[in-house]
């Protein structure tokens, strides 16, 4: 369950673009794009070049959803941890004003490093 309130950790895999949410495209303003996604068990993330959204999915059936939207300027650090020769998660660190550390583990293969670039983009744009 992607709930930012918490400060657990949220073990996220990579997901192809065409397996987002059609949902998400109904939230994105103009030149909005999305450059990374991932998904828990039912609950999906976004990465977009202006903000982060999560959907957290409630209830037996999921008709019920959650969007939370975090837009980067409230983003005040973050820290990418590389994958390791035991340790095959790479970790992303978010410190976000009002709500404190976010910690999410990336399963699988994912392009950490091009995602910070990307991240380091826009977080320092």
């Amino acid at each position: 369950m992607i709930d930012f309130d918490s400060s657990a950790v949220f073990k996220l895999k990579p997901i192809e673009m065409d397996k987002v949410r059609e949902d998400f495209h109904q939230f994105l303003i103009d030149d909005e794009t999305i450059f990374a996604a991932f998904k828990t068990i039912r609950d999906q993330l976004v990465f977009t070049n202006k903000r982060i959204i999560a959907a957290n999915v409630q209830g037996l059936t999921g008709s019920k959803v959650d969007y939370t939207s975090i837009p980067y300027s409230k983003i005040q650090a973050f820290s990418v941890e590389t994958s390791g020769t035991l340790d095959l998660d790479c970790e992303i660190e978010l410190y976000i004003s009002e709500l404190g550390k976010v910690k999410f583990e990336v399963k699988g293969s994912f392009d950490l490093l091009g995602f910070n670039r990307l991240i380091s983009h826009y977080v320092l744009a």
